[in-house]
């Protein structure tokens, strides 16, 4: 496999940079390292992205977590593997990315469910996280970026 160009936050100037900001910006917010993994691995499910499929699967079992979370993460809502503020999480991490699969993006008990469990400054990180995965989502998956590829 062959990606169609060279990654373009790599050939656009101050990309990179940009998206490596963010994504410090929201380790920096307090929210479990694990949690994050686990949204980034649910939206690239859904966006079908193979590169960051296989590097935040790769996260989560170098950081300790068990197989089962790992495999059932698309399967979340019927897996008692989660607890209530990470089903939260990936229910806002599957709306946010799913923007115009319903009439209301996000609705009130998604968010509400959320709010429950995340203060503002956290909920403002998750967002971010979401965001941006969805962005190295896009653009990996465009480009056809090599899964495995960045792992030597």
């Amino acid at each position: 496999m062959h990606a169609r160009m060279n990654h373009p936050a790599a050939v656009l100037p101050g990309a990179m940079q940009a998206l490596h900001a963010l994504g410090r910006s929201v380790a920096g917010a307090g929210l479990p390292k694990a949690l994050l993994d686990l949204v980034y691995l649910r939206a690239s499910q859904i966006n079908g992205c193979s590169v960051c499929l296989d590097m935040h699967a790769r996260d989560l079992k170098k950081s300790g977590e068990s197989d089962e979370r790992i495999w059932a993460v698309a399967g979340w809502r019927d897996a008692p593997y989660y607890s209530d503020a990470e089903r939260a999480a990936l229910a806002l991490t599957e709306a946010v990315t799913r923007l115009s699969d319903r009439p209301e993006a996000v609705s009130d008990e998604v968010w509400n469910e959320a709010a429950d469990h995340f203060d503002e400054t956290e909920l403002a990180a998750l967002l971010t996280a979401i965001a941006t995965i969805n962005v190295w989502n896009r653009l990996n998956a465009a480009t056809r970026q090599v899964a495995g590829a960045w792992n030597g």
